[in-house]
Order: C-alpha cells, then structure tokens, then sequence
C-alpha cells in the first residue's frame, strides 16, 4: 500500500487543507496520512481565524508517521511560520524522503494571509531545495521569483528562477491568468517547457484548487508515477473537481473530490 503524507492546515469547512489532501489521496488509492501545521476556522466566506500549532508539535506528528509507518510522498502546504518550515525541512531530511511537492500556500481566496512575511525567506532557504516539484499559482511564483508575471516570458523568467533555488520541478498554475477561455499551466524541468491546458469553468465553487492539485500531484509520485505523468493525471484529477463543483455555502464553495473516480468510472 502506498502512502502520503500531508504537512498543512486544517480547514473546518473541508474544501482546502488536510481536508481536501486526505480526500484527494483516497480517491487515488494511496493512504493518506497528516501533520497539522495550524487550525484554521473557515467556511465558504473566508477565514475567520488561524491557531498556529508549535513547530514542536508538527514536528512531533511527522515523527509519529517516520519511526512507524513511512511515507512514499509528502505534500506540504500551508505552513505559517519560519519555526515550522524549519521543523518540516529537518524532519524531510532525517526521514530521507524525496518526493517532497511543495504548495506554497500564501494567501487564502478571500484575501487572509496564510503565510508570515519573514517566512517567506525561511521557505526559499530551507524547503524548497528539498522539493520534487512546487506548485504555485501566478501570484505566489510572482512573490518567489520577485517578478511581475504578465505574459508567457515572465512565466519561464518565473519558473527559472524559483528552480535556481534548488526545486527540482515546477508547474505554475494558470487559473489566475486573464483569458476567459482557458487555464494554461506552465511545466519545467530544468530542460524543456511544456504546458497543460483545460477550459475554463465559469464558477466561483474553486476553493482548495491549489491544494486538491498538489495532493493528487503527491498521490501520484507516491504509487511511483515520473513527475510529468503525475502532473498530467493531477491537472485531469483537478478539472474534473472543478467541472463537478460542490455548491454549498454563500461563498466560494469547494471543488468535487470524488468527480474523477465517477467520470472514470463512467468511461
């Protein structure tokens, strides 16, 4: 049996974090398995509030999963703070785990900033050198590479410099991008360019896209799929999340875990 491990926060409502990790493991056959970095209160609106655990504490949780049961992946997420990125990355190293996707989780839909300042640097120092693959959206590669992202030249001037940190991979999300159309994500390897691209769903029921996709990114590379294989299937996992949204709430409502078992199913 294959396993992951998410390193993240918890969401009351469900649709992002631990909660949305844990779901989209299940749906691709892999054990799913948490270290919770924060609680979060949150709902469709938004955040309401964020209780920060100790980085003693995640790191005493990624301990319990290390000396016992072992992970194939680990996905991290939002992280808080400059101690716990810390704890995270020296925990990754004793445990020698290399299929590390990292989501640098920043700022949540509603506007709540999920990720210190000064932490910022902590991750680019620390965690990233470790990382298989990170999976930014457009405004959180702008803050990593410090570079404004307005066309396809920016993207790869972006994902350039974010894998001179030390990432091995890098697939910057196009569901920011302005064109009403399509989502175009931007892959790298350090070698060659290449992009996924999806239609575009008009809906306002995307929260936990970014972490849904990561998760299936890690699920993926957990049952021992290449990078590009996994980001493929991941971005097939998320669309079909998004196509089967989850309209609840007054909000942004969550994407649909379990719409890429039942679609495949139905082929």
């Amino acid at each position: 049996m294959k396993k992951a491990l998410t390193i993240a926060g918890s969401d009351s409502g469900g649709g992002a974090g631990i909660q949305a990790d844990i779901k989209t493991f299940q749906e691709l056959d892999v054990y799913g398995m948490s270290a919770i970095t924060a609680v979060t209160a949150q709902n469709t609106l938004g955040v309401q509030a964020v209780y920060p655990m100790t980085a003693e504490a995640v790191a005493r949780q990624i301990d319990s999963i290390g000396e016992d049961i072992g992970a194939d992946a680990i996905k991290t997420g939002m992280l808080f703070d400059n101690q716990i990125i810390e704890a995270v990355t020296e925990k990754i190293k004793q445990y020698q785990w290399e299929n590390v996707v990292v989501d640098p989780v920043m700022i949540a839909k509603g506007g709540a900033s999920l990720l210190q300042s000064e932490a910022v640097h902590a991750l680019k120092k620390h965690l990233l050198p470790l990382a298989m693959v990170i999976t930014p959206n457009i405004p959180e590669a702008e803050v990593l590479a410090d570079i404004t992202i307005r066309t396809r030249e920016d993207k790869e001037e972006a994902a350039k410099r974010i894998l001179a940190l030390g990432v091995k991979n890098i697939i910057i999300k196009g569901g920011h991008d302005e064109d009403p159309s399509q989502s175009v994500d931007l892959f790298f390897d350090g070698s060659n360019f290449s992009t996924l691209t999806a239609k575009r769903i008009p809906t306002k029921n995307t929260h936990g896209t970014g972490c849904t996709f990561s998760a299936a990114v890690a699920a993926e590379l957990a049952k021992g799929a290449g990078v590009s294989q996994s980001v493929e299937k991941a971005k097939k996992f998320i669309q079909a999340a998004i196509e089967g949204q989850v309209p609840i709430g007054q909000g942004h409502g969550p994407t649909n875990h379990w719409a890429f078992r039942k679609s495949s199913i139905k082929e």
